[in-house]
C-alpha cells in the first residue's frame, strides 16, 4: 500500500504570541531568587577563602615570632658575655695596658651633705 503525504502551507505572521504576566513575573521572581542564591554562595566562599588566607598568613607571623624571640634570646647571652667583668678586665690588660691602681692613686669623691639643684630667689623690684 502506498501512502500519501500533503503538505499544507501555514502562514503565521499575522500570529503574536501573548506573554502571560504571570508567568513572566513568576520568571523575574525565579532569577532574582537565583541571584540571591548565587551572591549568598559567593561571599561564603570569599569570607571562606579570607579565612584560609588569614590562616596562612598567622602562622608566618607566628614563625617570624619564633625567630625573632630565638633572635633575642641569642642577642641576650652575647650582651651578657660582651659584659663579663673578667672579660673587661682581660681587655683593660692585654690591649690597653691598664693595671691595678697602687694605694694612694685613687682619692674618694666627697659628696655633700644635701644636694641643691635650684634656689628660688624673691624678685627685687627695680624703681626708677
Amino acid at each position: 500500500m502506498t501512502e500519501f503525504y500533503t503538505r499544507k502551507k501555514i502562514d503565521n505572521s499575522r500570529l503574536v504570541l501573548q506573554v502571560a504576566p504571570d508567568r513572566l513575573r513568576h520568571c523575574f521572581q525565579a532569577l532574582a531568587l537565583g541571584a540571591a542564591l548565587a551572591g549568598g554562595g559567593m561571599l561564603y566562599a570569599w569570607q571562606h577563602f579570607q579565612c584560609i588566607e588569614l590562616g596562612y598568613q598567622i602562622e608566618e607571623l607566628e614563625s617570624e615570632k619564633a625567630q625573632a624571640t630565638e633572635l633575642n634570646i641569642q642577642l641576650r647571652l652575647e650582651a651578657a658575655s660582651l659584659r663579663s667583668p673578667e672579660r673587661i678586665d682581660a681587655i683593660a690588660r692585654r690591649q690597653l695596658g691598664l693595671t691595678i691602681p697602687l694605694p694612694g692613686q685613687v682619692a674618694p669623691v666627697i659628696e655633700p651633705g644635701e644636694t641643691v639643684l635650684a634656689v628660688a630667689r624673691p624678685v627685687r623690684e627695680v624703681t626708677p
